[in-house]
């Protein structure tokens, strides 16, 4: 029989051994791991082979939820997507691979989530359920979304709810019942508080944690046995043979939490060797519980009571351990071991769809277990214990944690959700069409806080410097681009959020093409080019976008240039029998090289008349064209190859429209022998003057023509074979060129290639 051990007498023992481990003795004598000699290098799984492993349970785990009808309440959901701890276990696994392989399924799967409970916690309907660590589990993948695209109302709500919740985590004197007073609660609960001190300045949040997870600590850590009773009913339960009760799943929480926590604690926080000691004599003593297959019981003392698979506990376990491995917490010769062999069971419990399978289900004590269980926290640990394991080759990382890189803006809406149209306008394209206008036109109404809010820059025009010239007017100033986005760059996106846009730009010059969208939205659209005036050297087009009126000044730059139904600045078509005839917008897109010395991308035209069918010149062409803007010049390079239905040569027309800003004509001129065309608009009296010039190959110049909107330069190309240009454009309240002349010199002095591999 084994002699019972009162609560208190329990706590001071807790106490003790916390202060001992803290004040760095050594921690108690535990029974030593298996195999402490074997080699450093045992076995590493391969990364690329481990991926492959998580990539399919991701994969299969998001099938699957999204298969299941999302419930209005989701304190019991066990499969579909909830908020709940259920779900949540899995998105932390599931961002934490996102930032392996930026997979967008992926992260727009996350952000659905997070959008779809707006951002928010469960629990609100008592100051007890709002202190619930279980509803604060999804609060990672709010600050996950937040540390990539720094969006402020990502964690707003639950900064909200932390703030209110600090006084109660500190309470003094110790309250009789605990907030945290289950072992769980330390996954769920102090990774975020941990994590939103580093995301916000503010250590409140961390020390919050920190007082109340050594109260937890000191209730339920049993110091003979180094690990967590699941909460204080255990204590004293016994089974026969006088074997101590330690569930699996409630000690993988404790130590995974831990890990997360250590990830975001500063070096040099008061009680973090507290948390490295408890965390070394725990995978100690779990080490030597791993049983002969590799995994764990899932009562940790009492294997043979449950001699089935159970993988959620063990999955934790080798996350753990070979987390403290990869952060030079735990040593390597004597825990890798451990490792390979707890991981090479779990993937034998890899289910014929890709998911883990002997997931215990929700409870809060060990349970029979099947192979075929599974849960969204299951996938959650194993996603995070393969990603570990594929760090194994890798040098240590030291603690605490970079939060991830801010996503660039093309990626964060290539990765966020579209919502459906309004079921009003579904179905009908001039209802589509419509709708695209009118939010157009609500965008430009609307207050902006990024670009009007209190402490940004007024809406007046700064003197111009000496030399420079006067800036257009302004009605108010564009918010600065983030930290590490001001610098110069060559860049280019693709935009759906503005109907397909392609943008491009680097640290002189901005253009844009038009994509399928824009010709579905305002028929029949365009295939010209658009040119941009820009007065910064960074990239600015997407935030000039995004205050609605792209049309407007905002201090950057402006788009002030009207390309119409026309060829713009370096669009083309083929001419035939006295005629141009055009494609319509890009069908298919490729970007080779988003910078930052270049920016290059490939489009393809579906093929188009050229001549009426029924005559004998009558034909289909169709074109691939590549863009290449490098740094440090105004010329993009084109390399363009046309193909027929019909053999012989064609006659390209390369334009440049004649009444871009004004509604008279700039003035153009034409030197064939070198094949520059160059143009200076109409001076607008605030927005300014365009300049564009077009590069060609003097040998292949037929003729220079005039049309009711462009002027072309007729090239004579043959079908199949590839061919090149140059289009450049300035403003000349920009930064480099400020009249005419200074443009044309610029433009005479380039030497271009006209090779169509260079």
């Amino acid at each position: 029989m084994v002699q019972a051990i009162s609560p208190l007498s329990r706590v001071l023992i807790a106490a003790l051994a916390s202060a001992t481990l803290g004040a760095g003795f050594a921690a108690p004598s535990l029974a030593a791991p298996a195999n402490p000699a074997a080699a450093t290098n045992a076995a590493v799984p391969a990364p690329d082979a481990v991926l492959a492993v998580l990539n399919r349970a991701n994969a299969a785990q998001i099938q699957a939820m999204r298969a299941e009808p999302i419930p209005v309440s989701t304190g019991g959901a066990v499969r579909e997507m909830s908020s709940n701890w259920v779900s949540a276990t899995y998105y932390v696994g599931a961002a934490r691979l996102a930032r392996v392989t930026n997979d967008k399924d992926t992260l727009i799967f996350l952000s659905e989530a997070a959008e779809h409970y707006n951002y928010g916690l469960r629990g609100s309907r008592s100051p007890k359920l709002m202190l619930n660590a279980d509803e604060w589990a999804i609060g990672d993948l709010y600050e996950e979304l937040y540390a990539r695209r720094v969006q402020p109302g990502v964690i707003m709500p639950l900064r909200q709810r932390l703030d209110w919740s600090i006084p109660h985590l500190t309470r003094t004197p110790i309250p009789q019942h605990l907030v945290w007073w289950w072992s769980d609660a330390l996954f769920m609960g102090p990774p975020v508080l941990a994590r939103m001190s580093v995301l916000t300045g503010d250590k409140a949040y961390l020390d919050a944690m920190d007082k109340q997870w050594w109260r937890t600590f000191a209730r339920l850590y049993d110091p003979d046995e180094s690990l967590y009773f699941r909460d204080e009913r255990f204590i004293e339960r016994r089974d026969d043979k006088g074997r101590k009760l330690f569930w699996s799943r409630g000690n993988g929480w404790v130590m995974a939490g831990m890990a997360r926590v250590l990830e975001s604690m500063p070096a040099d926080y008061g009680s973090r060797q507290r948390y490295v000691s408890t965390f070394q004599a725990m995978a100690r003593r779990v080490a030597g519980l791993q049983r002969a297959d590799g995994l764990w019981a899932s009562s940790l003392m009492q294997p043979d009571l449950f001699p089935e698979a159970e993988t959620s506990g063990s999955a934790f376990f080798v996350y753990a351990l070979a987390w403290g491995i990869n952060h030079g917490v735990l040593d390597r010769a004597t825990y890798l071991p451990h490792v390979t062999k707890g991981w090479a069971a779990l993937e034998a419990q890899v289910l014929p769809n890709g998911m883990i399978g002997a997931v215990q289900k929700t409870g809060d004590q060990p349970v029979p277990t099947a192979s075929t269980d599974i849960g969204p926290y299951g996938t959650g640990a194993f996603l995070l214990a393969g990603l570990e394991v594929m760090n194994l080759g890798k040098p240590s990382t030291a603690l605490p944690m970079a939060e991830p890189a801010q996503d660039a803006p093309e990626f964060i809406v290539a990765t966020t959700p579209t919502p459906a149209l309004p079921r009003t306008v579904q179905g009908s394209s001039e209802e589509i069409a419509r709708h695209a206008v009118e939010m157009k036109a609500v965008a430009a109404l609307a207050y902006d806080p990024l670009i009007e809010g209190p402490g940004l820059s007024p809406a007046t025009v700064p003197p111009a410097a000496p030399g420079q010239p006067i800036p257009p007017k302004m009605i108010y100033r564009m918010a600065p681009p983030p930290a590490g986005q001001d610098k110069p760059r060559a860049t280019v996106r693709y935009a759906p959020e503005r109907l397909d846009d392609i943008l491009w730009e680097n640290d002189r010059t901005a253009h844009r093409i038009y994509g399928p969208a824009l010709e579905a939205a305002e028929p029949p659209s365009t295939s010209g080019i658009d040119a941009w005036g820009k007065s910064v050297r960074y990239p600015f087009m997407t935030r000039q976008l995004r205050t609605g009126d792209q049309h407007a000044y905002h201090g950057e730059g402006i788009d002030y240039y009207n390309v119409g139904t026309f060829r713009g600045a370096g669009g083309l078509g083929v001419w035939d029998s006295g005629k141009l005839w055009v494609s319509r917008n890009w069908k298919s897109y490729k970007i080779l090289k988003d910078g930052p010395d270049a920016a290059s991308f490939k489009v393809d035209y579906a093929p188009w008349q050229v001549g009426a069918p029924e005559t004998k010149n009558g034909r289909k062409v169709w074109e691939s064209r590549t863009f290449t803007l490098p740094t440090g010049t105004n010329f993009t390079r084109l390399v363009s190859t046309f193909q027929s239905d019909r053999k012989g040569p064609l006659t390209v027309a390369v334009g440049i429209t004649k009444k871009p800003t004004a509604k008279s004509p700039g003035t153009l001129d034409v030197d064939k022998a070198k094949g520059v065309i160059t143009f200076w608009d109409v001076t607008d009296p605030d927005k300014g003057t365009m300049g564009l010039a077009l590069l060609v190959d003097p040998g292949q110049i037929v003729d220079v023509v005039e049309t009711d909107s462009d002027w072309l330069v007729l090239l004579k190309v043959d079908p199949g074979k590839p061919f090149v240009y140059y289009m450049g454009a300035a403003w000349d309240k920009g930064l480099d060129f400020h009249s005419k002349a200074e443009w044309e010199a610029y433009v005479q002095a380039q030497k271009p290639s006209f090779a169509p591999a260079k």
